[in-house]
């Protein structure tokens, strides 16, 4: 079912979320705002050295503080070091990680926990454990973290994978130009609202986990595994959620929530506050990439070296993963004949790395879009058209023998954007003379739609049932992020089943009670569970004019579909009243179950245009003009939509220019506390424009694709690259704060490193 936008009721309409009322008054029930009552509160205790051995805790002071219920501490870890990124036995990733730990890698990470009755008493008491630690050397520089020792036993000091194609690189020639740039990109924090929070109890034998999670069915394969329980004994179900970006989707809060209350038998409430969540749970990765590439004096991309060092952290995490699918996306942007890529995953004495609205993207098109510009500048080209000389074109193949990139419109994206933005007029316009000066720039980006083609899989199971009073349930592993999924899937099955959005209940993830589904990753939901919706939804509404016709006796092809009716010859039913008929007469249910897997694995794209002005005194820079074009397929919920785009613009402006998360040589954190990490706050967000490119997707729901992380991908390197222009400089080390852009200005007129270290030892 695509049908003409004209034909469509509910889908290319500004449907309004289905938990709007609910949120905007208040009364949306997340998890941290449920009633404690008859709950045991943990706070967790948590390591104040990089490196170290435990020698012991004194634990005296705080078992004196009423109310304390139970102190855990590494003696209490069960012994089964997971990884908080697996989710199948036969995947390989190092498992490295513990529940509570006595070498401790990171400032932050887990050492125990206090339970006690109130969460008053519980901080009270974690502030008095005195933990006395062996300190040992820590590492926080990439490059030295290549060749340091690894300090978890079995794991090796670095990960390396590879990607080539192509013939290599070709032999010299005065027909040729080559360029080399190193650009580093910062590790980052999601700064949701929600912190990082868990709920367990034991029901029986039974323990139930609720968490505003990403992969419920990960979590119960990581507890399962930590604990030594069956699958049968545990039961995680999808809290409603307040906010994640990626930061929830790995294994973090879980296991000492669950541990707690397996072990004491009470209902554990475990909470982090903003310190904790920056320092104890998940970041975007650091990464350094090198990346050389040759063309011809026309503009032709003849080939591409790329070697990237991405900083997992402490633990292997998902970090390797990243860096591969930084690779991934290096063959999905430009038709380059041969390229090559190195990936090697370095683990430091920081905060884990892990998913981050993107899984690598943003890291791997500010080092590729970053060096592409100033390519041109060596060219003496417009960065748009050394761009449209190279870009992929629909139905190009991956070169990698990865799944073909599908209806690829990204050149439309530049056309269609560059004209909107006015770019050859602005790219020609001088950037001034003054303290103030106004430059623009722009990035391509490439995203995928779910796991096909990579050694993941991807498929899900659907039940969806009409009931006696026409509602329309759909079950599935959902999982609301916050971004309007629930309300999406509505869309799509009310449209497929001619009623209306809210008339669809969509479940959440419930590992004991939904149909399995990997969860809310790799940009899938829209492409793969919504073209499974509304596959199942189009079969129930077969079956219901199916029954309409034997109820009738008329053939099926005279039964007409209304808003919430069937008629048939001079029969009307409304939806419950034919659910009802058809149970009494037919003996039948209206419902049907789907098992679905994708046949493809397309790509979405998306350019960026920025404008910004630089003040030269300060080094401060603002963004005044930005718009963003999107290679969408169609557009579900045009409102929806772009507000992903808008979040995602802010969060690549942060990582562009304020954004980090920053460490002494030492492994201590300077800034953990909102306070000290900054973020692109709403009066310093431009006007941004979006230009959706609707040329429809094969494949997905009404020709649908993703567009939640890919939102955020160009944003930084069109930002960079404005600034770039604007000064006339070769800025590469993300974000660019006003102390790097003072310094790139100083290098800019000759005024180097080692000179102005020179003039401040004398």
């Amino acid at each position: 079912m695509s049908g003409k936008p004209e034909d469509l009721r509910h889908i290319g309409r500004d449907v309004p979320r289905l938990d709007l009322r609910e949120k905007v008054t208040g009364r949306f029930p997340y998890l941290g705002d449920r009633p404690a009552g008859g709950t045991a509160h943990a706070r967790l205790l948590t390591s104040t050295v990089p490196h170290g051995r435990v020698r012991s805790l004194d634990l005296e002071e705080a078992l004196r503080v009423p109310g304390v219920i139970r102190i855990f501490t590494p003696e209490d870890d069960p012994g089964r070091p997971v990884n908080s990124a697996v989710f199948l036995p036969d995947q390989t990733d190092p498992r490295d990680e513990r529940v509570f730990t006595d070498h401790p890698l990171f400032v932050g990470d887990r050492i125990g926990a206090v339970l006690a009755d109130s969460d008053e008493a519980a901080r009270k008491a974690a502030a008095l454990v005195r933990v006395d630690y062996e300190p040992l050397p820590a590492v926080t520089d990439l490059q030295e973290a290549l060749t340091s020792p690894s300090p978890v036993e079995g794991r090796p000091p670095f990960l390396e994978g590879r990607i080539a194609y192509g013939p290599g690189e070709p032999e010299p020639s005065e027909d040729l130009v080559c360029l080399e740039t190193v650009v580093r990109t910062p590790k980052i924090h999601h700064t949701a609202l929600e912190p990082h929070l868990c709920c367990a109890r034991m029901e029986g034998d039974l323990l139930v986990v609720e968490s505003p999670c990403q992969m419920a069915f990960t979590v119960r394969f990581a507890l399962a595994e930590a604990l030594g329980l069956p699958f049968r004994r545990i039961r995680v179900v999808k809290a409603p959620m307040g906010g994640t970006f990626g930061g929830k989707q790995e294994v973090i809060l879980e296991l000492p929530c669950a541990l707690m209350s397996l072990a004491t038998g009470l209902p554990v409430r475990l909470v982090l506050d903003r310190r904790e969540t920056i320092l104890c749970t998940r970041t975007r990765a650091a990464a350094e990439g090198r990346v050389r590439t040759v063309a011809d004096r026309e503009g032709h991309l003849l080939f591409r070296e790329t070697e990237v060092l991405c900083d997992s952290g402490a633990y292997a995490t998902g970090g390797h993963r990243i860096t591969m699918a930084m690779g991934k996306k290096t063959s999905r942007l430009y038709r380059i004949p041969s390229q090559s890529f190195r990936g090697r995953t370095v683990f430091t004495n920081t905060t884990p790395s892990g998913a981050c609205r993107g899984y690598g993207s943003p890291q791997i098109h500010a080092v590729t879009e970053i060096h592409l510009d100033l390519l041109a500048r060596k060219l003496g080209m417009d960065p748009a058209e050394l761009r449209r000389r190279n870009l992929v074109h629909p139905g190009d193949p991956d070169p990698t023998g990865a799944p073909d990139l599908g209806n690829a419109r990204v050149r439309e994206c530049l056309d269609r954007g560059a004209e909107a933005f006015r770019w050859t007029e602005r790219l020609a316009a001088p950037p001034g003379t003054g303290r103030y000066r106004t430059g623009v720039g722009l990035a391509c980006a490439t995203h995928g739609n779910g796991y096909f083609g990579s050694p993941y899989p991807d498929f899900l199971s659907l039940a969806l049932r009409v009931a006696e009073d026409g509602s329309v349930l759909l079950n599935g592993a959902f999982h609301e992020l916050g971004n309007g999924t629930l309300t999406v899937m509505a869309q799509i099955v009310a449209e497929a089943l001619h009623t209306t959005p809210e008339q669809v209940w969509v479940s959440e993830a419930d590992t004991h009670l939904t149909p399995f589904d990997v969860g809310c990753v790799a940009s899938r939901v829209t492409y793969v569970c919504g073209a499974c919706a509304l596959e199942l939804a189009e079969r129930v509404r077969d079956r219901m004019v199916d029954a309409a016709a034997r109820l009738a006796g008329c053939p099926r092809e005279d039964v007409v579909l209304g808003e919430g009716t069937l008629r048939a010859g001079d029969r009307t039913w409304t939806h419950g009243e034919l659910v009802c008929e058809a149970a009494k007469v037919l003996r039948e249910e209206l419902g049907d179950y789907l098992r679905f897997a994708p046949r493809g694995n397309p790509a979405s794209f998306g350019v960026h245009f920025a404008q910004v002005r630089v003040d030269t005194l300060t080094g401060l820079v603002r963004v005044t003009d930005y718009l963003a074009a999107h290679d969408v397929g169609r557009a579900l919920n045009p409102k929806l939509l772009r507000g992903q785009i808008y979040g995602g613009v802010q969060m690549g402006l942060g990582m562009g220019l304020c954004e980090e998360l920053r460490y002494d040589r030492k492994g201590v954190p300077r800034c953990a506390s909102l306070s000290r990490y900054h973020t692109v706050n709403a009066p310093d967000m431009p006007e941004i424009r979006v230009l959706l490119v609707e040329e429809g997707e094969p494949g997905g729901p009404f020709g649908a694709k993703s567009i939640g992380e890919i939102a955020t991908v160009p944003a930084a390197p069109a930002v960079v690259n404005a600034v770039n222009r604007a000064l006339g400089t070769e800025l590469t080390h993300l974000p660019l704060t006003p102390e790097r852009i003072l310094e790139g200005l100083r290098e800019r007129d000759g005024e180097g490193r080692e000179a102005r270290k020179g003039r401040e030892g004398a």
